[in-house]
């Protein structure tokens, strides 16, 4: 069996309108035929259907203040409540409090010791690099946890290669922002077919989406709906592409964000979990309803415990 994470930052399940929720207004017809013809918003959970299950999961964990990034990503990388342990929510990138646990404990880590194939098939530019050399760019919790478990990082050559992908999905922004005229573009749904063929390639597979939680600090609705819109077609490429009897998609977020863009804030909305695949391989998370218990999940599916 072979796990896909798609970590979109930043998105809860809002409410139904449409003045401050860019996921009322976008058009996500494939996401949308399969759940029934719902929105992904808090009206739509729970669901169960042919090849999806979507649940609203709690990022709050019982310590006050809003979720953020650093502690939301380490407990979706380790199903230890951090937070609760620490006494705070933290963000956006790990102190050393944090960090500490984004090491032997995290699902990269289990699943290298396991001796099965992970990796982070984000590609990185080489300014990222640089400004981590250079002490200007801290880790996030999600890189950070993947290097502390001896998984390189992909780079340009990667993504020109072929072995991973932009994080955009698509290549925009490796031409338009970071100044790769000839960097290779793909239009949605062959971007998820090109996801989908490099996931096959581990046992553990992850990809970090970041701009859904920017677009909500910026409070962008065009820019949301596009996001969202592109997603759709990366989706349907994706599922088309995936062997939804075997393997996994497993799609959540850190805390809530872009679906409220009333505010510049996080939110305390539940974030959803979005699972593809067959009844039998979504059924090992039936019972999650708490950020804590989606690493467990996973490592009983993975067989990494």
């Amino acid at each position: 069996m072979k796990i896909l994470f798609l970590f979109l930052d930043g998105i809860g399940l809002g409410e139904d309108n449409p003045e401050t929720n860019p996921f009322l207004r976008a058009n996500m017809p494939y996401l949308e035929s399969l759940l029934g013809g719902k929105k992904l918003t808090k009206s739509a959970a729970p669901f169960e259907g042919e090849s999806i299950s979507l649940k609203a999961v709690d990022p709050n964990l019982g310590v006050k203040g809003l979720p953020q990034s650093a502690t939301g990503q380490a407990v979706l990388l380790t199903g230890i409540n951090i937070p609760a342990e620490l006494g705070y929510h933290y963000g956006p990138k790990p102190n050393s409090e944090v960090a500490q646990y984004l090491s032997d404990h995290t699902l990269f880590s289990k699943t290298v010791n396991a001796g099965k194939k992970a990796a982070l098939l984000n590609a990185y530019p080489p300014r990222y690099f640089d400004g981590i050399d250079s002490g200007k760019r801290l880790y996030s919790s999600i890189p950070l946890a993947l290097t502390n478990a001896g998984i390189p990082l992909f780079t340009e050559k990667d993504y020109f290669a072929g072995t991973a992908l932009s994080a955009d999905f698509t290549g925009e922004g490796w031409r338009d922002f970071l100044g790769f005229s000839d960097a290779p573009l793909f239009e949605p749904k062959p971007a998820g077919k090109e996801l989908a063929r490099l996931a096959k390639l581990y046992d553990f597979s992850f990809f970090e989406y970041w701009a859904s939680d920017y677009a909500g600090h910026k409070q962008d609705m065009p820019w949301a709906v596009k996001q969202l819109e592109t997603f759709d077609g990366v989706l349907k490429g994706l599922l088309a592409n995936w062997d939804m009897s075997n393997d996994l998609i497993l799609l959540t977020s850190d805390h809530g964000n872009m679906e409220d863009l009333g505010t510049r804030k996080h939110t305390a909305a539940p974030v959803p979990l979005l699972l593809f695949g067959d009844k039998t391989k979504r059924d090992a998370f039936k019972d999650v309803s708490l950020l804590t218990e989606i690493a467990p999940a996973i490592s009983r599916s993975l067989q990494v415990d």
